[in-house]
């Protein structure tokens, strides 16, 4: 199960570039510190988590650690031990779910994303690998929860670029194709069942920018166009209706600047009647259902926090009756059983990872079976409070400041800490880096500027090509928002994030260099035309799509250099530490290197860690204790 992912004679990037075993240590030896709770308190990996059930109710599934890695373990609903049932030590189980009496999941390789499947017997028995495929990423369409031994999967194993759809037999391995994705020109990049388990929809990529929905009444006639749409509008199925299956629940923005719940008809393309549920302020994107009963369920949206809008009255008596008896928390169905009388419970809230419970629906019992990390006190946790300024354009932009517990909000040294993505969002809920900052005395703050998803089509829009431009005007009108407010002392803000972020990161030291007094940069780009040439193969057929929302390097030449940090490296002043995984299929290593090579030539020394077991962030535990101590030593000594 465990492959050899580099020739260790030619390691990824330039092997000159990392800084020494010695200088990153002098950083995390400054960690130190008498803080009630340590770097591997917030880090280590959660003692039981993820629980599903079994189909038949009788046990329960979780992942927890074993050789510093997640894997496996069941349990009897009545017992009070589990029995581990995988041994995998390279990797943490990414995913998994039950099938009949089986547990399928899935691992990649030190952070490639390609990720392969497995399947176990619930007693720890039989464990085979079921896609024994080099540089081929496994996606789930459809686990037949009413075919034994079968599944959906796609996979790139044609094309690295294209998906194909295949029914695996988990029990004998044997895959059998069910329909050809090979027009580069015009790729298929979604497939989707109908409740029977038989593709119907598919989703085309045409005309480089459009996406064309494809629907067929039966496996055994051809697709056809059902609508064609600018990517910047479209619409997008969910599930098919149980009554009539040339219907379909489905979100769609079309016409409107707020995605909203609608049905569509499969033959004409168009809508039916009124949307089922529209919020004025916020994109609504997901509908839940119930197998047994055949009904829809719940909507949930996101504001400053989640809201659920309910359509069945079951549901909602659940919902209630769960919150009379979990007062303050966020409350999530997880997992059930097959006959839905038995729901697996998450709760969680800004100032904690929550628990699992089992709840018995006909007898209304609620069993807390655990904790996710019970070394954490919510008491010791600083609150996550949501907040809102306006843009230097007068566009408002939202976020969450996280302060200090005990501390007033005033004159704080504060961290800025743009999201990745960048079309995704910050939401309310616990995360263990802003609690680890926060516990140290800095206030955080994560702002969702323009282009951030969930705020309607309008303020998506906003950020194409506006990568160190608009968008990095938010954040840096966020900083100024919380010097005006009294929040920040305006010597001691520092930058911080991921991906996009670690973009953000090095923009803002580069292009408003008096802002921050240092910056972390986290697996960021730094040079737009290299990301673009580097991107992984199954985004491909989205690059034309990109090249409207980052930029064309042949049209656009002249914005994306001023907007690559690289090329302006002589503006940095702060201290910067950079951190990647030399595997990333999104962020090549190069983007790192670049930055790094560049300041050193300048002279300028800079922090940098790289992990050669690592992809687009870290997973492993033990990289993840080493980097957040590194972070806390450089924050301690230029915060």
């Amino acid at each position: 199960m465990k492959r050899q992912l580099i020739d260790d004679t030619k390691l990824p990037g330039d092997p000159t570039l990392p800084s020494s075993k010695q200088v990153l240590d002098s950083f995390i030896k400054k960690s130190a510190d008498n803080a009630t709770y340590s770097v591997e308190d917030f880090f280590r990996l959660p003692k039981k988590s993820r629980y599903q059930l079994s189909p038949d109710g009788t046990l329960f599934s979780y992942l927890g650690p074993y050789k510093r890695r997640l894997n496996l373990f069941v349990q009897k609903t009545d017992r009070k031990t589990a029995k581990r049932v995988t041994a995998i030590t390279d990797r943490d189980i990414a995913w998994y779910f039950w099938k009949d009496d089986k547990i399928v999941f899935g691992k990649d390789d030190g952070g490639d994303e390609n990720f392969h499947l497995y399947s176990v017997h619930a007693d720890g028995s039989n464990l085979r690998e079921l896609s024994p495929f080099q540089g081929v990423r496994i996606n789930l369409i459809d686990d037949l929860e009413d075919m034994e031994d079968q599944i959906i999967i796609s996979m790139n194993k044609n094309n690295p670029a294209l998906f194909e759809p295949y029914r695996l037999n988990i029990a004998t391995g044997e895959l059998k194709q069910l329909a050809e994705n090979t027009n580069p020109a015009e790729p298929i990049d979604s497939w989707m069942t109908d409740h029977q388990g038989r593709i119907r929809i598919a989703s085309m990529v045409s005309g480089g920018t459009n996406t064309t929905l494809l629907y067929r009444p039966s496996e055994d006639e051809p697709f056809s166009k059902v609508l064609t749409t600018d990517f910047r509008e479209g619409v997008t199925p969910l599930f098919f209706d149980f009554e009539n299956d040339d219907l379909v629940y489905a979100t769609s923005n079309i016409g409107r600047d707020k995605q909203v719940i609608l049905k569509l008809d499969l033959k004409t393309g168009r809508e039916v009647g009124e949307p089922i549920f529209s919020h004025p302020d916020a994109d609504v994107a997901s509908l839940g259902y119930s197998r047994k009963r055949k009904v829809p369920t719940a909507i949930s949206y996101l504001t400053d926090k989640r809201h659920l809008h309910f359509l069945d009255r079951e549901t909602e008596l659940r919902f209630t009756r769960l919150e009379a008896k979990l007062p303050g928390y966020e409350i999530v169905a997880t997992a059930s059983n097959k006959e839905e009388t038995k729901f697996m419970i998450r709760t969680y809230s800004d100032r904690s990872l929550g628990a699992y419970y089992l709840y018995d629906q006909p007898i209304d019992d609620l069993t807390k079976i655990a904790e996710v990390s019970p070394w954490l006190s919510e008491e010791d946790m600083a609150p996550m409070q949501p907040v809102s300024f306006p843009s230097r354009d007068g566009l408002t932009i939202n976020g969450y400041l996280t302060v200090p517990t005990g501390k007033s909000n005033r004159h704080l040294p504060v961290v800025i800490n743009p999201h990745g993505g960048p079309w995704v969002r910050d939401a309310w809920g616990y995360n263990p880096e802003v609690q680890l900052l926060a516990s140290r005395g800095y206030a955080v703050f994560q702002l969702n500027y323009r282009g951030s998803t969930g705020y309607g089509r309008k303020f998506w829009e906003a950020s194409f090509k506006q990568w160190g431009k608009k968008m990095q005007d938010d954040i840096s009108d966020g900083v100024q928002w919380l010097i005006d407010q009294g929040i920040a002392d305006p010597k001691r803000v520092a930058i911080y994030g991921g991906s996009y972020g670690g973009y953000a990161t090095l923009a803002g030291v580069t292009f408003t260099p008096d802002l921050y007094a240092c910056a972390i940069d986290y697996v960021g780009v730094s040079n737009l035309f290299t990301f673009m040439n580097t991107i992984p193969p199954y985004w491909k057929p989205y690059l034309d799509m990109m090249y409207e929302m980052v930029g064309n390097p042949e049209k656009d030449k002249d914005y994306m250099y001023d907007a690559s940090p690289v090329f302006h490296i002589d503006k940095i002043k702060a201290p910067l530490f950079v951190v990647q995984g030399a595997n990333d299929p999104r962020v090549n290593i190069d983007e790192s290197d670049q930055i790094v090579s560049g300041l050193k030539k300048r002279g300028v020394e800079v922090l940098y860690m790289v992990k050669y077991n690592e992809g687009h962030g870290f997973q492993n535990e033990e990289n993840r204790f080493e980097f957040y101590k590194a972070m806390l030593g450089f924050l301690k000594k230029f915060l």
